[in-house]
């Protein structure tokens, strides 16, 4: 795909060119000074849709109102000076160098105070935009699925507009009418939560027809369509973030979120759980916390099926999240106070 498009821009480039010395040559005039001439334009054209098409539209937006507005505050400068009589036989400079200065300047200005911009013009019409306001935040089929983006919602802890592209809404319902009875259950669910989503009052959500058709993987099209709207992508998928962040775009993990929001257990401390099942070696039991956290109880398998008092052990950080290991607070208790008596 990279080598078919620096093809297609070498060959706009070498058109460009032959039609300048065909040109030339009509003119009567020097064929190869055209054809640079007209080789140079082309490539700048080239450079200039590279960059671009990087931009986000708010900032492309911004930069040609810059752009406008420096080009208009040039000529109101340069048409006075030109009313000098000295000067008048510099007039072509003196346009040529105010417009290519204070165009220069409006348009980095631009690109740099977008969110002034917008947030003047919000003023100047009485409408408030959310634009900028916590920016865009463009959500994967893995995060709707998951459908825990929806609770977050309700919290208010997040902020801006949720874009979920039309792409990902057809992959959702492609899953949703999956033969397969797993698939097919995800799949609606995350169209529920799409639902949801759309009528809960804390966050607004925007469906985008933006396209790539170039683009075959939904994931390829998610990080384009975050470059071109500069926009955070929230996903649930590791191995999109690390594709994302090559590229310099920010992502949003639900899992991650939900590790660091786990409460953080020191060795001593006590809990009370209910034991569900027998562990890997002799005697263990096996608990679950609420947020999911696997609690390992030494000797808890003669508890099972009881809510039991258990001491922190040890807690251990593995790459799926936390695993917490305790006693029986009462088997704890019980080897202490021998070991009290043995040393008496």
């Amino acid at each position: 795909m990279v080598f078919e498009q620096i093809r297609l821009r070498m060959l706009f480039v070498i058109l460009v060119a032959t039609v300048c010395y065909g040109v030339a040559v009509d003119l009567g005039k020097n064929p190869w000074i055209y054809t640079l001439v007209g080789g140079w334009i082309a490539t700048i054209v080239v450079i200039a849709e590279r960059g671009l098409s990087k931009v986000s539209i708010s900032k492309l937006v911004s930069g040609v109102i810059g752009l406008a507005i420096g080009l208009v505050i040039a000529n109101l400068v340069a048409y006075p000076l030109l009313l000098i009589t000295d000067l008048k036989g510099f007039s072509p400079w003196i346009l040529l160098g105010a417009n290519l200065v204070c165009a220069s300047v409006g348009l980095t200005v631009g690109l740099k105070r977008d969110e002034d911009i917008f947030g003047f013009v919000s003023h100047l019409t009485g409408k408030k935009t959310q634009i900028h306001e916590g920016g865009y935040k463009i959500l994967d089929t893995s995060v709707i699925i998951d459908g825990r983006i929806a609770e977050i919602c309700e919290t208010d802890f997040i902020e801006g507009v949720l874009i979920i592209p039309q792409f990902v809404l057809a992959e959702v319902q492609q899953i949703a009418d999956s033969p397969s009875s797993t698939k097919r259950a995800r799949g609606k669910r995350g169209l529920d939560i799409i639902n949801k989503l759309q009528n809960q009052e804390f966050i607004p959500v925007e469906i985008v027809d933006t396209d790539f058709p170039e683009v075959p993987e939904v994931d390829s099209k998610l990080i384009r369509l975050a470059k071109t709207m500069d926009a955070k992508i929230v996903t649930n998928d590791y191995n999109l973030k690390k594709v994302a962040k090559i590229q310099n775009i920010k992502v949003l993990n639900i899992n991650e979120l939900a590790t660091a929001l786990k409460p953080i257990l020191l060795p001593g401390e006590s809990l009370r759980i209910n034991i569900i099942k027998e562990g890997e070696n002799p005697n263990q039991g096996v608990a679950y916390l609420e947020d999911g956290t696997m609690v390992v109880v030494e000797g808890g398998k003669k508890y099972i099926g009881k809510e039991t008092e258990v001491t922190v052990t040890s807690v251990l950080q593995t790459t799926t999240g936390k695993m917490i290991f305790t006693e029986v607070k009462e088997e704890s208790e019980k080897e202490k106070r021998k070991f009290r008596s043995k040393n008496k």
